[in-house]
């Protein structure tokens, strides 16, 4: 139906509109028309299509066809979102803010993609409980959904929601304050650094001391300094050097190792390989229980050690 275009309202907190993009769309629409009305809601609030109402402003037109939906509160705020993210020059922090605040919408929307509640469920059904029923069986997982919508892999997906969830407030501004653009890659790798380490990479990178965040050298014993974790280990195991460990050598190896094992680990977590729990059988759970119990093991055993060599020195 055509709407007033001076009816029309924008939610609070909207973004603006790209004036390029505008007059690129008002030369198509002048020429082609309308191909695509724009959404509104039942109160005539934009849902979608900002750019293109825009367009008709910008051609003087009074009117402008629109889809009237249903679709209210965070519904709406989610097909917002989703035509936001088609947008080429929204910056990786933005981009980020926009997948956080739609992961939390569509598990709101969508509660049995949770982790938590995908194994209440496969434990129900395991059972015979017919709780699970109220839930959907055939909802996709955020991360699949969102890489559907995108047309990219869930891999990519879970990349930029680990950099947005990651990255520090302080890292943050420094990206968005750059008068370059940071690449999506060096954004996942500043997000995998220790939180102190965030804010000191991130200068040197828009500060173009480095070049890539494969260049900070966050590791370092006495006056020398590693580009990287497995440099610095590298170095210890070199049969050509003098071998001798220190405290710092061995507290820079260990702690190195540790980080490294808490961010890979971390994926374990995530809602789509948690999801799959209800599947494993009694016998892989054993597997499972023996495993994780050498890595314990070894660590309780050297704390042990290290306590027994200094009850000794006592």
């Amino acid at each position: 139906m055509l709407i007033p275009i001076n009816g029309i309202k924008l939610n609070p907190g909207r973004r603006d509109a790209e004036p390029e993009d505008v007059e690129i769309l008002a030369k198509s629409i002048a020429e082609l028309g309308l191909l695509n009305p724009i959404t509104i809601d039942q109160e005539n609030t934009l849902i979608a299509g900002r750019h293109r109402l825009e367009a008709a402003k910008l051609l003087g037109w009074t009117e402008i066809e629109c889809t009237v939906t249903d679709l209210q509160g965070l519904q709406a705020e989610l097909a917002e979102i989703d035509e936001n993210f088609v947008r080429k020059n929204l910056s990786i922090i933005d981009f980020g803010n926009l997948l956080l605040r739609r992961k939390e919408i569509y598990e709101t929307l969508h509660p049995e993609t949770k982790a938590g509640t995908a194994q209440a469920i496969g434990m129900n059904k395991a059972v015979g409980n017919n709780v699970a029923e109220k839930f959907s069986a055939t909802s996709k997982s955020f991360v699949d959904d969102t890489a559907e919508k995108l047309g990219v892999t869930p891999r990519t997906v879970r990349n930029q929601l680990q950099t947005a969830k990651n990255l520090t407030p302080s890292a943050k501004e420094i990206i968005r304050g750059a008068d370059t653009s940071i690449k999506k890659k060096d954004a996942l790798k500043l997000s995998r650094l220790e939180p102190e380490q965030q804010e000191d990479a991130a200068t040197q990178l828009v500060a173009g001391e480095i070049s890539s965040v494969d260049e900070y050298k966050p590791y370092s014993a006495g006056s020398k300094i590693y580009a990287t974790f497995e440099e610095s280990v590298a170095d210890l195991k070199n049969p050509d050097k003098d071998g001798t460990c220190t405290p710092d050598m061995f507290l820079i190896a260990l702690d190195g190792l540790i980080d490294n094992f808490h961010r890979d680990f971390a994926w374990y977590g995530e809602p789509e390989c948690a999801a799959i729990f209800p599947q494993i059988s009694e016998e892989q759970f054993e597997f499972v229980k023996k495993r994780v119990a050498t890595v314990t093991t070894a660590l309780e055993g050297l704390v042990a050690e290290m306590e027994r060599s200094k009850q000794y020195e006592a």
